[in-house]
């Protein structure tokens, strides 16, 4: 196997690719599970009620 350790390399370089574009896809904002469920509820409530507006004046 000539080419055995192709993968590790291309593995390290994706790692330090990801790393240089500031990335992970999960943002970890500090927040703990229900601090971050408690402001996901919360955009979403603005959210609906700037709909339910935009509906009402549009009818």
């Amino acid at each position: 196997m000539t080419r055995g350790n192709q993968r590790d390399l291309a593995r390290a370089k994706a790692q330090k690719k990801q790393e240089k574009a500031g990335g992970s896809k999960k943002s970890d904002d500090g927040l703990s599970h229900q601090q971050r469920k408690e402001r996901d509820a919360e955009m979403m409530r603005k959210k609906q009620d700037l709909a339910k507006q935009a509906k009402g004046l549009a009818a």
